[in-house]
């Protein structure tokens, strides 16, 4: 039983829930890990549907005295939610707002709900729960309880415990309770907390004085149990001075990290939503100069003091979403900025206040035009979009920090230490000397307005030597921090990292304390045992991520993975780059990640699949793992959208890897017929057409598609795209550009590079894409491969059935075609966004030559060529709406404000962009027969609802052809390509023929 595998009780369980059961090891593996450096193996995950799953998990686990660890989005930073024990994941069904009350301010809310998602429902009654932390999109309120979660804006609306009113739980003996304001009048609790309610107050009566004198005096405390929570309202004051409000039995469970009871239901106290907001960008030329400025900063009474350093700048400088936010918004090369936010109901107000910042940044010494010592200022925001651009990068604070690609990163286990303003420059100075003592720098972000730093070390926790000098800068720092009277965990509470200084930090007496309070609930131990007492060495490597024995094995890849460290030429550096942070898991903005949003399955989200990269590279899920049916399973349903090389802001690239272990898996087992009806379509392609009326009977005779299904793996339930006889053959245009001395006008020559989807589906979008070109002024042509009739191909189809030395065929063919003509400037333009942007990112990725960086260089999207250029085309005017559709690759390489520049250039057309992630078509992806009802539920969620809700005149915009399958497939409305957009509002013209 020491690590669950085959346990044989599971079965048993297994059959008296309602919910899912998972004991395999790649289940295991992807639940084994939090946003911390620990590692361990869970025994079995079960996901419950209804409180008698929990009822029956609890009861399986007393039985059989195996730990139980409630989840929920898998974010700590200390380690608190991994365990070997049995995993309850409340977050794919226990998410539900249960009750709420507008007029009182108060809401009921399962565990598993998502912040960001309790938020969204709240904001058409005007209020939001507003422990706003970094992790809001994927942080659950039932872990943010358990975490006594603080966020960005505590200094007003205080930290979990001040917003958190009762909790209904199950204890470890089967029996519930609901924790709340304590009523001596009332009627004794039932079951377990009726009996040891009396030994808890008496422990709030007796050792009160203690208490009180041994918790740090600052806002930011969160490690140990809230044993404060039990002394009277006459003993317990705030660290603000304000009276406390009572025994609130609640508040014990807030911040017990799991170890006390399972909450089924949390009453939270909400706000009225934040009146218009205004925001104060304060440069500094020194990192001392700006936390000594933030006790003055907090006299004007802000919502908000959030640090943004210099490291983090320069790195969000390297990160492709983050980059345009530094260029606008940060004036030259500050140390240090401090973002400070002001939200007062009157507007007015808010004004004065930004006036007032700005005073006291020039009574402070700083402003533009003062020597080096003193330069700095203030760059103030007013505007909601330019507030929320800078918000997001401070949230993505600990992401952006963990992007280094590098063997060391910035470690969590000193990060959030608190101490009081005035001390925080001083502090700060000498936690940066401890640093230097163990020859090592520290990353900086957060929470200045409360004293509360994300501070992390950069150390490499292989490394025996930097895990040496973890232990030694933990033991400094908390020393350090002891003798400011602050406190060694400010907002990420214990864990693993910090439950074993409890002691040291309290001491011994309420270290016992602490012990008698999990003792009085937990006799048998199996809440999450190990945390907040009896707690292991925070240095014990045989809990680490990377544990002594953690080895890959190297062997040569196929692509390109030499911008990381590590065994086989990187690819282990770019997979471990994913720090279990979860940003993946959003369910709302952007795009990653669209399988996750589906299924709302750990296994589906980039972060899961990374984790089971890491351990099968490493042989943590035995022989043949990265070739196995269960590696097939966790790659199934990613559509390689490309999002989480944009979004996740540590660059883990899971469309490459995806591509990595489909090679090694095709290696190894060799192709379905489906998989190479889909790769060799380019191949085939001229004669399809050239029987398109046959095929076409598959969507029409009855049984046909069923009998496709079965024998080619398309789905029936879907037509299959349709194949033209007149499909576009390269001799329509010319094959090299003009001779330029032959004529008097020189246009600028433009490559266009025909995609086999448009070519052979829509031939018409090319010839639009032609008209529209040479309208604007360009000499437009296509090359001919060298010695092949074949048309030149960017190998996508090849690279996504793993076939990579055909597709490294394919990009030769293509690259030594387009490299000579790329070398003399010329811009390479498709009309395909998938198939274009291969051509910057897949094909470098393929060859690693000059001339495919050379290629990449030059290649544009159709769209992007023209709002660089911005030609003069003859565009009518008229009324007309329009909704666009972003196809992924397009959103993932910051393509779509080019589209959105193109169509504003017709005058009278109201163009409104879709807030999409995935279409769900993904090229084969939605055509599968066992992946279709995933893909008709991506497209469900957002897309497909917009444009059924639209006037039936809305014009419908989509570049990729995947996506105007999807869009005419579920909707029965036809979506065009931009060209053929701007072709229909050209103006008619002499010299160019509308012939399709």
């Amino acid at each position: 039983m020491a690590d669950g595998s085959g346990f044989i009780g599971f079965d048993r369980l297994r059959r008296s829930i309602s919910g899912e059961l998972f004991d395999d090891g790649f289940t295991r593996g992807r639940y084994a890990t939090d946003a911390s450096i620990y590692q361990m193996m869970p025994h079995a995950v079960v996901l419950p549907k209804t409180i008698a799953d929990i009822e029956a998990t609890i009861a399986f686990c007393r039985e059989q005295g195996m730990a139980l660890l409630p989840r929920g989005g898998g974010t700590s930073q200390c380690g608190q939610t991994v365990n070997h024990a049995l995993v309850l994941d409340n977050t794919k069904y226990l998410n539900s707002i249960l009750e709420l009350d507008v007029e009182n301010r108060r809401c009921v809310v399962e565990p598993g709900i998502v912040l960001d998602e309790l938020n969204r429902q709240l904001k058409p009654h005007g209020l939001w729960f507003p422990v706003d932390v970094s992790t809001s999109s994927r942080a659950t309120i039932g872990g943010m309880t358990a975490n006594n979660s603080c966020g960005g804006r505590s200094i007003r609306y205080g930290i979990m415990r001040d917003n958190v009113l009762a909790i209904d739980a199950i204890l470890a003996d089967g029996s519930h309770a609901s924790f709340g304001a304590y009523d001596p009048a009332a009627a004794k609790p039932a079951g377990r907390l009726g009996e040891i309610l009396p030994d808890l107050l008496a422990l709030g009566e007796t050792h009160g004085d203690e208490i009180l004198s041994s918790f740090p005096k600052v806002l930011r405390r969160v490690g140990g149990y809230n044993i404060d929570s039990l002394i009277p309202d006459a003993m317990a004051l705030r660290p603000d001075g304000k009276a406390g409000d009572g025994i609130n039995l609640a508040h014990l469970l807030v911040g017990s990290e799991g170890t006390l009871a399972y909450s089924t239901a949390i009453t939270l106290k909400l706000s009225p939503l934040p009146a218009r907001k205004v925001m104060g960008l304060c440069h500094f030329p020194t990192f001392y100069k700006a936390m000594d400025a933030a006790q003055h900063l907090v006299t004007l009474d802000p919502v908000a003091v959030e640090l943004i350093d210099s490291t983090m700048l320069d790195l969000a400088r390297s990160i492709s979403i983050f980059r345009p936010t530094v260029e606008t918004y940060i004036k030259g090369k500050p140390a240090a900025i401090l973002v400070v936010e002001f939200a007062e109901e009157d507007p007015a107000e808010n004004t004065h206040r930004l006036a007032a910042l700005e005073t006291m940044m020039a009574d402070l010494g700083f402003g533009w035009d003062k020597p080096a010592a003193f330069t700095g200022g203030t760059v103030i925001l007013t505007e909601d979009n330019d507030q929320a651009r800078i918000s997001e990068m401070r949230k993505s604070g600990l992401n952006i920090m963990m992007s280094m690609k590098t063997a060391a990163k910035p470690v969590s286990f000193v990060e959030d230490c608190a101490v009081a303003l005035p001390d925080l420059a001083q502090y700060t100075d000498k936690l940066t000397r401890i640093f230097t003592k163990y020859n090592t720098t520290g990353t900086w972000y957060a929470h200045a307005s409360v004293g509360c730093l994300h501070v992390r070390p950069v150390l490499d926790m292989k490394n025996a030597d930097d895990v040496a000098a973890m232990r030694g800068i933990a033991e400094d720092a908390f020393k350090l921090v002891k003798e400011y009277g602050g406190s060694h965990s400010g907002e990420h509470g214990d864990g693993i990292a910090r439950s074993e200084f409890n002691e040291v930090m309290f001491g011994t007496k309420m270290a016992t304390l602490f012990r008698q309070v999990k003792q009085m609930f937990d006799p048998q131990d199996i809440f999450n045992p190990g945390k907040i007492t009896n707690a292991p060495k925070m240095d014990d490597r045989s809990l680490f991520r990377f544990s002594p024995g953690y080895k890959i094995d190297d062997f040569p890849t196929r692509l390109n993975w030499d911008a990381w460290p590590g065994k086989a030429g990187g690819l282990q550096g770019a997979v471990e780059m994913c720090n279990n942070n979860g940003a993946c898991r959003k369910l709302d903005g952007g795009v990653m990640c669209p399988s996750f949003r589906a299924t709302r399955d750990e296994r589906d989200s980039t972060r899961g699949r990374a984790n089971s990269l890491r351990l099968a590279l490493s042989g943590q899920l035995g022989p043949a793992a990265l070739a196995s049916d269960d590696m097939a399973d966790t790659m199934k349903l990613c559509v390689s959208c490309k999002a989480c090389k944009r979004e996740c802001p540590t660059g883990v690239d899971m469309a490459r890897m995806k591509v990595e272990v489909t090679a090694l898996r095709t290696e190894a087992k060799g192709l379905s017929l489906h998989d190479r009806l889909v790769a060799h379509l380019p191949d085939y392609a001229p004669y399809a057409a050239a029987i398109a009326p046959l095929i076409r009977l598959r969507d029409i005779v009855p049984g046909l598609a069923w009998l496709s299904e079965k024998i080619t793996g398309f789905s029936a339930r879907r037509p299959l795209p349709r194949w033209q006889r007149r499909w576009f053959r390269n001799h329509e245009l010319p094959n090299t550009p003009a001779d330029k001395s032959s004529s008097a006008t020189v246009k600028p020559p433009v490559l266009l590079f025909i995609d086999s989807f448009n070519r052979y589906f829509e031939p018409e979008n090319i010839r639009a894409a032609v008209r529209v070109l040479q309208a604007a002024g360009y000499d437009v042509f296509t090359p001919m491969p060298d010695g092949s009739k074949q048309p030149l191909c960017c190998g996508r189809t090849f690279l996504s059935t793993g076939m990579i030395d055909r597709a490294r065929h394919e990009a030769n063919r293509l690259v030594n075609a387009m490299a000579p003509l790329a070398k003399l400037d010329i811009p390479i333009v498709g009309l395909e966004p998938s198939c274009t942007l291969a051509l910057r990112d897949e094909i470098p990725a393929l060859l690693k030559s000059k001339d495919a960086f050379a290629v990449a260089d030059a290649t544009l999207t159709f769209e992007e060529l023209l709002a660089r250029d911005k030609p003069k085309l003859p565009l009518k005017s008229g009324n007309a709406k329009a909704l666009l559709h972003g196809h992924c690759h397009q959103k993932a390489f910051d393509a779509v404000r080019p589209i959105e520049e193109v169509l504003s250039w017709i005058d009278g057309m109201a163009v409104e962009k879709i807030e999409t992630s995935c279409c769900g078509m993904a090229g084969a992806f939605g055509y599968g027969a066992d992946t279709f009802d995933v893909s008709m539920k991506m497209a469900n969620a957002t897309l497909l609802p917009k444009i059924r809700d639209s006037a039936s005149d809305t014009v419908i915009i989509a570049d990729g052809t995947s996506c105007r399958c999807q869009i005419k497939d579920g909707t029965a409305r036809e979506a065009k390509h931009v060209a053929i957009i701007l072709d229909e509002w050209m103006k008619a013209t002499d010299n160019i023929k509308k012939d399709n």
